[in-house]
């Protein structure tokens, strides 16, 4: 898997990201908050978004309050594995992740396409001075009929390129410009 710098926000920020994924604002409207980048090859998505910093009694419960407004009620959550992790080009800022397998209920439009589930990466940088939260997220949707489902207690290839992405970023992941947090 080739990796490409990428500027967001103007170069404000950089991240190798996949060079097949491509900036989503080039084809829709995307809110100012948000970079979104999509897989030109498949339905797989990364965003990164800036938030309000969240006093929240713990950074955990922070992570916790990002993530209930990202999930939809609607669909069944298993969360897989929550922690720390280092950003290395921000090695001083806390950073959390979250991994988990979101399943939309039944499908009951037959000319909607929706996935078996959706494996996602979490992130949430902790920037207290500048009285943000950045949530990065890595979107991997399985459809029907498209991956090949892996044996019992192993991961898909899907899974393990998501692996492969996550890393990077927590490698890459750089703030060049501090004045983007301010007004």
């Amino acid at each position: 898997m080739s990796f490409t710098n990428t500027p967001l926000y103007g170069g404000a920020i950089t991240v190798d990201l996949p060079s097949k994924f491509a900036d989503t604002s080039q084809i829709r409207e995307v809110p100012d908050h948000q970079e979104v980048y999509l897989d030109s090859n498949g339905y797989s998505s990364i965003v990164v978004e800036i938030l309000e910093y969240q006093e929240k009694g713990s950074d955990e419960e922070a992570l916790q309050y990002h993530f209930a407004d990202l999930i939809d009620e609607e669909d069944s959550t298993n969360i897989l594995e929550q922690g720390r992790a280092v950003m290395a080009k921000l090695s001083d800022k806390p950073v959390y992740t979250l991994r988990f397998i979101q399943t939309p209920p039944t499908n009951t439009n037959p000319n909607r396409k929706v996935p078996e589930y959706v494996y996602i990466h979490l992130m949430l940088l902790r920037l207290k001075e500048q009285e943000t939260d950045l949530m990065i997220s890595v979107n991997i949707p399985h459809y029907p009929g498209e991956y090949e489902k892996p044996k019992e207690g192993q991961t898909t290839q899907l899974m393990e390129d998501s692996e492969k992405v996550k890393d990077r970023i927590l490698e890459t992941f750089d703030i060049k410009d501090w004045s983007l947090f301010e007004a």
